[in-house]
């Protein structure tokens, strides 16, 4: 589990495209300092497996599915990443529930920069539009942010805004954000839980 809130920002060193699936080094000083053999790491919001480390980068694989699924699918040698290792047991709980499991890629459609923080606007697939409530939690490439305003109007349809502050512009991918990239999306899995029990106790016992 983690909680969005990003220790580092790390940069793909390498991608090697295999049989379905992709092998990428990244360079993350930090988020290896104490790594493992089979540690989780969160890339941008996907939580990956460790494979080889040493010297400050570490190796994952990333299986066809989670390509699909995320936006690494278009990363590459160079690219930035926001990197995160798992929650220890008993550490500060500075975010929210982060699962590293992503639920859909959205699409940034507007940046407006101000005196003090940084308005982004995301455009968000319609499934995944039910899930998101203003002053909720969201996480966009691994990072937790609270929804400071929701939408269906434009051409974009469903859409979120989250203000930034100048910490998160400058130790976070966010920071140079730009109009039609793509993002990783997981949305709060609590609200997942709720439609879940609250669908299937409606259900339950009825003809």
């Amino acid at each position: 589990m983690f909680t969005g809130i990003v220790e580092e920002r790390g940069e793909i060193v390498a991608r090697d495209d295999l049989a379905e699936a992709a092998r990428f080094r990244i360079r993350g000083p930090l988020v290896t300092s104490d790594a493992s053999f089979g540690d989780s790491i969160a890339v941008n919001g996907v939580c990956l497996t460790v494979v080889e480390f040493g010297d400050g980068e570490f190796t994952v694989d990333v299986m066809a599915e989670t390509l699909d699924r995320s936006s690494l699918t278009g990363l590459g040698a160079g690219a930035a990443v926001n990197l995160e290792r798992a929650m220890a047991a008993g550490g500060r709980f500075g975010g929210h529930i982060v699962q590293g499991h992503v639920d859909g890629v959205g699409t940034i459609v507007s940046v407006s920069p101000s005196e003090n923080w940084t308005v982004v606007r995301v455009a968000v697939p319609a499934d995944l539009a039910r899930y998101v409530v203003e002053k909720g939690s969201i996480t966009i490439d691994g990072i937790s942010l609270t929804v400071s305003a929701i939408g269906t109007a434009g051409e974009y349809g469903d859409w979120l805004e989250v203000s930034l502050i100048p910490t998160t512009l400058a130790e976070t991918t966010l920071g140079a954000a730009v109009e039609g990239a793509r993002v990783n999306l997981e949305v709060d899995v609590i609200a997942k839980y709720v439609e879940r029990l609250t669908g299937a106790g409606s259900n339950e016992g009825r003809a």
